[in-house]
């Protein structure tokens, strides 16, 4: 065990200069595509999960690549100058079993503490490699290679974190590329080191972090992010070193996708094969957080994109095993070799991807419009920004449940009266609807009618007893042998499909003219892959008719739910497949409420990027650089400040994860020196240095002086001061 220590003496390298290097080609100008073509594949195979082929990276006894199981990372949160509280969460870390702990380094100190580390575990029997978290300290860097498996290194600000983007605009390549001089300079010494003494390295790009050059020559953008990385991976390369994994991190899942799938391309195109890291930045914590992970690394692992996985929570590192766990062992038994997965996939009828990952689009369905002869106003039925449906059972609609289901839907109620509210359930799925003798129930199923929310009821049913302006489910098949004829009294047709239809069946839609799709892929069939062939052939007859992603589960715990419905849900949504989500138990136990399937249906679709109902908020996971209580004080702000939707708050430990990392943000909270914060409106300092006991109420002032607060509902506020 005493491979940590430096056996190299002190290298004696030629410095290279930029024009040593054989850099990538200009993506801008058309130079890469002249040389190496246009971008193509972005992964192994389009038609069956297969892992992404890469080259090995070793990290001490770890491997990351496609040869290799998945390797399972999480980030320390002790202060990394407490050398034996380190140690002991490092140690709980790996009997968790994680493979990799991260530990952040600010500066000298900190460095001279990791070799304290590394010696202290390795005395107690532990071998799992470390890595060290870097940002601004080039040489800090180099001294903590000597002892450390790892350096994590972000582009951003490595060396280029001069923030004199104000004084420089770059507009042409020859701008872009005249100041690598000074890169090349910083991040030689820490390559050579990190190849000699056979270091791993995490070339990292933060969306939130990149440089000022960056920013002005590619925007903040997947591209930026792409190129950013790339420019260091060519250093690497012209110095003979390939021990690298690539990330592409942002706290927007659909950022974080296109990013990745872009580098994947890129790779692909160049004829390079280093391993990717996968993550989402400050995800948060909770249900949420789990939801937001799952969307963007769920995603990536379902098309074999990804080595290594980081589920970033603001919880403690020993919590974030059971999501990355959960979220790794779905994506190895996904993969074609195993031969249950193999055979779901090939079930799916054969399709041409015609999908482009370079940019991201949404397919808008339309929504419900009134006819001449309506009674009932049809057009709430489904949202404009993404839809929640809901199952019912008749039982909730009798006269001791009715009103306790109202509130379950999101209604607000008036004089007893239910009423539509922001984040209020669309419509409603009653597969066994009271039948006309049971008049009270009929009477409350009638006013969430006249509210305008849909009532969709199996045609079947319907026939037996009509329900007066209900919205008729019929499968697809029967509505195209019925000629779309509606059992007496429905008002519109909703239909299902389950993914086995043939293609001219599909291209009937088109005449049917439902109100709504709803996509319920038959258990035998690759939801992913059944999913895109039937958008495929949507876009291909030109049908534009929304489309609900219906999806029945029988999870019976929280976390494992999130994961499971942000990744098979999520997998669509973020390529802009997809109009609404409608979650429905099935099962002997049905352990959710209402509220609780609305409520994450609508944190499926904010994560998204769709439909937004509730404050946004983008919180780092603790670390060691961080200078307040993150898991309180996120609570406290998301107390006061949790009911304003359309409003995104970053609550940040510190300044690396701060004004950087924060680029969604309408507004921050980010600590700056021990019992101080600042408060920021986007990039911008507004407030220096309020004491911590004095910040949330100084944010809450702040988001007033922009004219983004309105008070909390009363109902709300006895319910926040319970």
């Amino acid at each position: 065990h005493h491979y940590w220590q430096a056996t190299v003496d002190a290298p004696t390298y030629t410095e290279l200069s930029a024009e040593d290097i054989v850099w990538t080609p200009s993506e801008k100008s058309g130079k890469r595509d002249e040389q190496y073509g246009k971008l193509g594949q972005y992964c192994a195979d389009l038609n069956t999960v297969i892992r992404r082929k890469t080259r090995t990276v070793t990290c001490g006894p770890v491997r990351f690549g496609s040869d290799h199981p998945l390797v399972r990372q999480t980030m320390g949160t002790t202060l990394t100058s407490d050398v034996d509280g380190t140690i002991e969460q490092v140690m709980r870390c790996a009997d968790k079993g994680f493979d990799l702990v991260r530990i952040t380094v600010q500066g000298k100190r900190e460095a001279d503490a990791c070799l304290k580390i590394r010696e202290g575990l390795f005395k107690k029997g532990y071998d799992i490699p470390l890595c060290a978290d870097m940002h601004f300290q080039p040489v800090v860097a180099s001294m903590v290679a000597d002892c450390l498996e790892k350096i994590r290194i972000n582009p951003g600000n490595f060396a280029d974190g001069r923030k004199d983007f104000d004084e420089k605009i770059y507009e042409t390549d020859e701008d872009f590329e005249s100041e690598r001089g000074y890169l090349i300079k910083a991040f030689q010494p820490l390559v050579e080191k990190c190849r000699d003494l056979n270091r791993c390295m995490r070339i990292g790009t933060n969306h939130g972090s990149l440089s000022s050059r960056i920013l002005s020559f590619y925007g903040d953008t997947p591209r930026g992010m792409v190129e950013s990385a790339l420019e260091f991976a060519d250093m690497c390369r012209a110095l003979n070193y390939h021990n690298f994994v690539f990330s592409m991190k942002a706290s927007n899942p659909l950022v974080m996708v296109q990013a990745y799938r872009l580098l994947a391309a890129e790779q692909y195109r160049l004829g390079w094969d280093y391993p990717l890291h996968l993550g989402v930045t400050e995800a948060g914590e909770g249900e949420d957080g789990r939801m937001k992970s799952a969307i963007g690394i769920g995603t990536l692992l379902s098309d074999g994109l990804g080595d290594t996985v980081r589920v970033s929570l603001t919880e403690d590192p020993e919590f974030e095993f059971e999501p990355c766990n959960t979220l790794c062992s779905k994506a190895e038994s996904s993969v074609a070799t195993n031969p249950v997965s193999y055979d779901l996939q090939k079930a799916v009828t054969p399709y041409v991807d015609t999908r482009d990952v370079t940019s991201f689009g949404r397919r808008q369905g339309v929504l419900p419009e009134q006819d001449e002869g309506d009674k009932i106003d049809v057009r709430g039925y489904l949202h404009r920004d993404g839809s929640v449906l809901n199952a019912v059972t008749k039982e909730m609609l009798t006269p001791e449940n009715v009103q306790y289901l109202y509130q379950q839907l999101g209604c607000k109620m008036a004089v007893g009266m239910p009423f539509k509210d922001l984040a209020t359930s669309d419509s409603i799925l009653m597969r066994d609807p009271p039948s006309s003798e049971e008049v009270n129930s009929r009477r409350a199923l009638k006013r969430l009618i006249e509210v305008s929310m849909g009532v969709i009821v199996p045609v079947e049913k319907l026939e037996e007893d009509p329900l007066q302006n209900a919205v008729a489910l019929i499968d697809l098949e029967e509505a195209v042998a019925r000629g779309g004829k509606l059992p007496k009294g429905a008002i519109r047709m909703a239909v299902t499909v389950n993914g086995k239809e043939s293609e001219e069946t599909i291209a009937k839609i088109r005449e049917l003219n439902p109100t709504m799709i709803l996509l319920n892929i038959s258990p035998d069939l690759s939801i992913l892959h059944a999913s895109r062939r039937f958008f495929e052939i949507l876009k291909k007859y030109d049908i534009l008719t929304s489309v609900v992603h219906h999806e029945q589960t029988s999870i019976a715990e929280k976390d494992q739910f999130a994961l499971s419905i942000g990744t098979r849900i999520g997998a669509q949504l973020t390529d802009g497949n997809g109009d609404g989500v409608l979650i429905e138990q099935v099962g002997e136990t049905k352990p959710f409420s209402v509220d609780f399937l609305r409520t994450t249906s609508f944190s499926l679709l904010q994560g998204c990027r769709m439909r937004n109902t509730k404050t946004e908020f983008v919180s780092c996971p603790s670390c060691g650089r961080t200078l307040f209580d993150l898991q309180d004080t996120t609570a406290e702000i998301m107390k006061y400040t949790g009911h304003l939707p359309g409003v995104t708050v970053a609550v940040m430990g510190c300044i690396v994860n701060g004004p950087g990392e924060m680029a969604d943000a309408d507004f921050g909270y980010v600590g700056t020196v021990p019992g101080k914060v600042d408060l920021y409106y986007g990039k911008e300092v507004i407030k220096k240095g309020i004491p911590n006991g004095e910040a949330v109420e100084a944010l809450v002032e702040l988001i007033k002086e922009y004219d983004m607060w309105v008070e909390i509902p009363e109902e709300e506020e006895a319910l926040v001061a319970v």
